[in-house]
Parts: C-alpha cells; structure tokens; sequence
C-alpha cells in the first residue's frame, strides 16, 4: 500500500468499555458458571456399617 492511502486511512476507534460494575460484571461469571455447569451426579449410598458387615469384610 502506497504511503498516501497509508496515511489517508481512517484512525481504529477503539470501543470504550461499557459502563458495568464490578459487582454486575462478578454476578453475571457466577450466573453464567451455575447455567453452563451440569448437575453433578447423586452420592452413591453407603450401606450402614454394623458388626455384622464388617466381619464379613475382614473375613473376604
């Protein structure tokens, strides 16, 4: 590119950052983290420990 069209060229606007609070900007990563993350699976059960079971298990 010629230096004239080099010159002649329209200066970059840069976009100005919109005027959001901190604490809009901080809900709005939490609100977005809690839709995007799926559900967690459920614990799975614990059978109850009694002394019935737990002899069985050091008897294996």
């Amino acid at each position: 590119m010629p230096a004239s069209e080099r010159d002649e060229a329209l200066p970059r606007v840069v976009p100005r950052a919109a005027a959001v609070s901190m604490r809009d900007l901080l809900a709005s990563c939490a609100a977005a983290k809690a839709v995007s993350t799926p559900p967690r699976d459920p614990a799975p059960k614990m059978s109850p420990v009694t002394p019935a079971t737990e002899e069985r298990r050091r008897a294996a």
